[in-house]
């Protein structure tokens, strides 16, 4: 009976355990096939650590926020233990046929790397920003957008009660799919994204035209948004596990900027790490639990080197290469469709 290992990798996402359910359900029911899950994504894989995965174990998972593997920023060839050599050598002493790999855009290129030196790797993709180009969506997306529009919404009435420009920062490192969609959802005033550098001037206009109407501003911003005399964006320092700039808090920058010039009082709110807790969307569960089963699927038919996606309403394989490294940015016409009612 052919013997798979699963591992979730990166930031935690709504749907994670909608994943683990569906292949497990799929490989079991279908294929006949047996699970084990790596603890803490690339860090089990590496030291050999695992648990157990049937369908007692992952029933009524899908419901539940985060992932009941752990995951981390761990990398697969991190020195001492890690490397292609040590990781097989780990597959074959568990009896372990391959490895599902849930993750991101860094998770996808570390599963391509182990594929090219010879571990049999198959990826699933994951990340809120819905920011990888090899997929219309991914799931989580839909959850942290639910979650921003509320907080859009919630901000309103204290706006609009103080009479304040409120400014809301969303997550989106390379590209603003969270600000746009809760944004334009809520009626944001101005969203604010990596893809389009917007000058300080501009943003103040809108400000200011939405008070000359007699109302509290709104404004979206997503994390990577810069102006245009910024190098890069904002961080306060600190590296992460990719080594990666720590994003986070442009809009604590923009608010009393904005105060200063227009005399609008004006607050910042970080949501940070809210669009990632919580239960998933109904969307974002099905999914997740497509997702699974056709992974399943996936490695039944030995597409090693290859990744689930949606295109339209249909579960593909892709190449590990048409993933990593293709950031999905949201399409220039989209925003200006937007920006024109600005203000």
């Amino acid at each position: 009976m052919a013997r798979y290992g699963i591992l979730t990798s990166g930031g935690d996402c709504p749907g994670l355990n909608a994943v683990i359910r569906g292949t497990v359900l799929q490989g079991q029911t279908v294929h006949g096939q047996e699970f084990v899950g790596f603890r803490d994504g690339f860090f089990g894989l590496v030291h050999g650590d695992v648990r157990t995965l049937d369908r007692p174990v992952v029933r009524g998972i899908s419901q539940q926020g985060g992932t009941i593997l752990g995951t981390s920023r761990y990398g697969p060839y991190t020195e001492p233990d890690g490397g292609a050599q040590n990781i097989t050598a780990v597959l074959d002493r568990l009896a372990i046929d391959g490895v599902i790999a849930v993750g991101g855009d860094g998770t996808m290129a570390a599963a391509n790397r182990l594929m090219n030196d010879g571990v049999p790797v198959v990826g699933v993709p994951k990340t809120i920003d819905n920011d990888l180009r090899a997929t219309d969506y991914t799931f989580g997306f839909n959850t942290a957008v639910e979650i921003a529009t509320e907080a859009v919404d919630r901000l309103r009435t204290t706006g609009n009660s103080h009479t304040r420009c409120m400014v809301l920062e969303v997550m989106g490192r390379h590209a603003g799919w969270i600000a746009m969609y809760a944004g334009v959802a809520a009626g944001a005033h101005a969203i604010l994204i990596p893809e389009r550098p917007e000058s300080l001037e501009q943003i103040c206009e809108w400000v200011t035209s939405v008070r000359r109407r007699g109302r509290s501003p709104m404004v979206v911003v997503a994390e990577g948004f810069t102006l245009p005399d910024m190098p890069e964006a904002y961080s306060r320092g600190g590296r992460d596990g990719f080594d990666r700039p720590r994003l986070g808090g442009v809009a604590d920058v923009l608010a009393p900027l904005i105060e200063e010039r227009t005399g609008i009082e004006t607050r910042a709110t970080i949501l940070g790490y809210i669009q990632r807790g919580g239960v998933p969307s109904a969307w974002d569960r099905v999914l997740g639990t497509r997702f699974g089963q056709a992974v399943s699927d996936l490695v039944a038919d030995g597409g090693w080197g290859e990744m689930v996606a949606l295109r339209g309403t249909d579960i593909v394989r892709v190449p590990f290469s048409a993933a990593v490294g293709n950031i999905k940015n949201v399409p220039i016409e989209y925003y200006n469709g937007a920006r024109a009612v600005f203000g």
